[in-house]
């Protein structure tokens, strides 16, 4: 199974109202979740730290009712995990897509078949990027690049 990475610029026309910059990362990864899991695949939602991994938490639980996604952090909820799992840790389930928050590309990347990934505008978290597009390209992940886009928003908490 070889990976397939797929890159998310955030560019000034990806800014969602009511979003702030420094979280349109958060929020596209929540809009991916729910992409995947709408497609029947189970995601990790792999972040920085707890409070991170608490703060998509939160945004997940603020979808609209009828757009509700399926989701824990590790250690809760039914022992297989729910559809959509998030944690500042290695998985411990298997899941089709990764989507990571991370400033690295973590080493079980490659039990993925997807991995998402983001490209801020903050030019030192942009090379943090493009440091891990090239270690993706190195490990042999497929990798493409696009523009974050956004068909939909949720609410963030206050």
């Amino acid at each position: 199974m070889q990976t397939q990475a797929m890159f998310y610029s955030i560019e000034p026309q990806s800014a969602v109202p009511g979003v702030a910059e420094q979280q349109l990362h958060l929020h596209y990864a929540c809009l991916q979740a729910a992409h995947f899991y709408r497609q029947n695949q189970r995601v990790f939602i792999y972040t920085q730290d707890q409070q991170t991994a608490h703060e998509i938490d939160e945004m997940l639980w603020a979808f609209e009712a009828d757009s509700f996604v399926p989701h824990n952090l590790i250690g809760e909820g039914p022992k297989q995990g729910a559809a959509v799992e998030i944690s500042w840790q290695a998985p411990t389930n298997r899941r089709a897509v990764l989507i990571n928050l991370t400033s690295n590309v973590p080493n079980f990347a490659g039990q993925f078949s997807h991995l998402i990934d983001f490209v801020p505008r903050d030019e030192t978290l942009k090379e943090q990027a493009r440091n891990r597009f090239r270690t993706c390209r190195q490990w042999g992940f497929t990798v493409a690049h696009q523009v974050a886009t956004s068909a939909q928003t949720i609410n963030t908490p206050s």
